[in-house]
């Protein structure tokens, strides 16, 4: 990962220069308002799936296939049906954020910004399921053997990772959780990668349209509102999930991590 994450700072380096990349490491969160940022920030974390593919290819203690579910592989029919809810409402709750509070960013609509959060959004969201649910929930639940533990630990390791306010962090965490059960309850990524890529899509795609600003400092009542969204979209998940059968297609020896 840092051979491949060097290669991706020498190649943006050479094209933008060492101001831009200073300011995207930097800016926090503030600084991704425009496609070129985002790409930037989302290759240094996509190229952990083919890093974790390699490694799994040389260490050849466990197949890569291992990381995505204990079912076999990636599910992308799975993947593919989860994403529907949330991502319709995470663009209701955001419409609804901007219709409250006002436009708070400036638009930033182009075909590149529009392909990154396409393309790139989706894939930085799978990725950072990969490290968080995939190898360190699993790791820490083969140490422990306590599923809830593991889902906590690494709930908490997932919001340090982010650069926000404590206040922030919180609501990190929260989602963490939430994506560390769907990750037990299913014995996969899918599902968990479908919240996470239904959240950052809809962020990237009200940033891009100046409706709402990238920000590393959330407020109290922001962070409290969504807090409630989340609890109320995994429930409906949930829900869902066990009226449609979409748990019917996965084993339900959720025990082990």
């Amino acid at each position: 990962m840092l051979i491949l994450s060097a290669a991706i700072l020498a190649v943006f380096y050479l094209i933008v220069g060492f101001d831009f990349i200073r300011l995207v490491f930097q800016g926090g969160y503030e600084a991704f308002n425009s496609p070129l940022a985002i790409l930037f920030a989302d290759l240094i974390i996509i190229v952990f799936i083919p890093s974790l593919y390699l490694a799994s290819k040389v260490v050849k203690d466990r197949p890569f296939s291992s990381y995505s579910s204990s079912r076999g592989g990636w599910n992308f029919k799975l993947y593919f049906k989860a994403l529907v809810i949330p991502l319709i409402l995470y663009i209701i709750y955001m419409a609804a954020d901007t219709a409250i509070r006002g436009p708070e960013g400036t638009s930033h609509l182009s075909i590149a910004f529009l392909a990154v959060i396409l393309i790139s959004i989706p894939l930085q969201s799978i990725a950072e399921e990969y490290i968080f649910r995939g190898l360190i929930m699993q790791t820490l639940g083969s140490w422990f053997k306590i599923p809830v533990l593991a889902i906590v630990l690494q709930a908490i390791i997932f919001a340090m990772g982010h650069g926000y306010n404590s206040i922030g962090l919180f609501e990190t965490l929260v989602s963490g959780l939430g994506f560390g059960f769907f990750a037990w309850k299913t014995n996969g990524i899918e599902v968990s990668s479908a919240l996470h890529t239904a959240n950052n899509f809809a962020v990237g795609l009200f940033v891009m349209l100046g409706l709402q600003a990238s920000s590393s400092s959330p407020q109290l009542s922001e962070v409290a509102v969504a807090i409630v969204f989340l609890i109320v979209l995994y429930i409906i998940m949930y829900y869902v999930g066990k009226k449609t059968d979409w748990f019917g297609e996965i084993p339900e020896n959720s025990q082990d991590i």
